[in-house]
């Protein structure tokens, strides 16, 4: 086997296992992405004299038939490979020969992986943008069916003043809008184009056309100096997974108030019997996991976030292998943000608030204390304290 980086060596077992990781696993999902920054270095490679015509034909098309085969499942990345850039330039050899070996000049496994990783991490960011917007669409639906039911609002776990399900959804709804609109604020340290930046000092003795591969692949403006491209890693990861944790965290809250909805005690909710559980020694429970897990998810995503600060977080300037184990904890919580999204929505389509109960909660004269209180006001043109004081009496008679 031999690796980019590969002099001849070989390569300790334990030691190849130990820096591949996880790497051979979750570079899976950065094929695509690499083969788009391999053909968009390839072009500009061609068009600066570095590749013939004949070459830059044989590597685009030899790239072109690895994704679909990738994507057919005909290939995966082994632990041997270490990555996705080895497995891609290996497999590009052997199909197109020597013309495959040249499309790394000028480039690093440093840009390389940094070039694909963004990418992935746009469209990312725009999936996980739609998913909690598809939440708030739920919800907002929701508030159109049932929001006329009322509720009880509560504050410190007391009953508080009168609400309804339209201005409990539509908060959530509202905050769910907020973080799609942070996940799309986050794509700005993404945008910017890596690659001839290669190990973090430029190419010495090649001109390289960054305009070119940043046009190609669509990222916003080229990141320089190119001393500053290793020096950003992990800014933009941390960046999108703090947005993801604010998403979880307010899915989270939504869970939570679901599940105390639906105890025997507030019975407020329906929830449809597919998107719940049963016991295995209790014949008549039905359990809301989904939701639970849903609300214990906050917590992966916060200690995710945690994890990709704290690796760069001491390193010197130019690329550090450490970098490498931010990639778990990002796809972790971009996974989870997405895949939490998806189960609320679920849920959040097939529940059904309860007339009856509603009626019944919001019945006492005490809900209605500080509406009291400030019809004095208007009424009668007491003080607020005054007013206060009054219905406070009542209150205890």
């Amino acid at each position: 086997m031999t690796r980019l980086w590969d002099k001849g060596g070989k390569l300790d077992e334990t030691v190849l296992r130990y820096t591949a990781g996880e790497d051979h696993l979750l570079d899976a999902r950065l094929v695509e992405y690499d083969v788009k920054a391999s053909i968009a270095h390839a072009g500009m490679l061609q068009a600066a004299g570095y590749l013939t015509d004949d070459d830059h034909a044989a590597i685009v098309d030899g790239l072109g038939e690895l994704a679909a085969g990738h994507a057919a499942g005909a290939w995966s990345i082994s632990l041997e490979e270490e990555d996705v850039h080895t497995a891609l330039e290996r497999r590009l050899v052997a199909r197109v020969g020597d013309a495959g070996a040249r499309v790394h000049l000028g480039r690093s496994r440093n840009d390389q992986v940094l070039a694909a990783l963004r990418l992935y991490l746009k469209d990312a960011a725009s999936s996980v943008r739609e998913a909690a917007e598809a939440v708030a669409e739920a919800l907002e639906d929701l508030v159109e069916s049932q929001g006329g039911l009322p509720l009880p609002g509560y504050t410190h776990m007391q009953q508080a003043m009168p609400s309804s399900v339209a201005l409990w959804a539509g908060a959530f709804a509202a905050e769910l809008r907020d973080d799609a609109a942070g996940l799309q604020a986050a794509v700005r340290r993404l945008d910017r184009n890596p690659l001839g930046s290669a190990a973090g000092f430029g190419a010495p003795g090649l001109k390289l056309d960054r305009e070119r591969t940043r046009k190609a692949l669509g990222f916003a403006e080229v990141h320089e100096p190119v001393t500053a491209v290793q020096l950003s890693r992990g800014k933009a990861e941390a960046g999108l997974a703090f947005e993801c944790a604010l998403l979880v965290q307010d899915l989270g809250r939504l869970a939570g108030d679901l599940l105390l909805f639906y105890t025997q005690e507030f019975a407020l909710v329906d929830l449809a019997s597919e998107v719940t559980t049963g016991s295995s020694i209790m014949p008549q429970k039905r359990n809301a996991d989904a939701l639970e897990l849903v609300r214990a998810a906050g917590a992966t995503a916060r200690a995710s976030l945690l994890e990709i600060l704290g690796i760069p977080a001491s390193l010197p300037s130019g690329y550090q292998r450490d970098l490498q184990r931010i990639k778990a904890p990002l796809f972790r919580t971009v996974d989870l943000a997405a895949e939490s999204c998806q189960v609320v929505c679920r849920i959040v389509r097939a529940l059904r608030f309860d007339p009856e109960r509603c009626g019944q909660l919001t019945s006492a004269r005490g809900l209605r204390a500080a509406e009291r209180a400030n019809r004095l006001v208007v009424k009668q043109g007491l003080s607020f304290r005054e007013a206060y004081r009054q219905v406070a009496e009542q209150e205890k008679e």
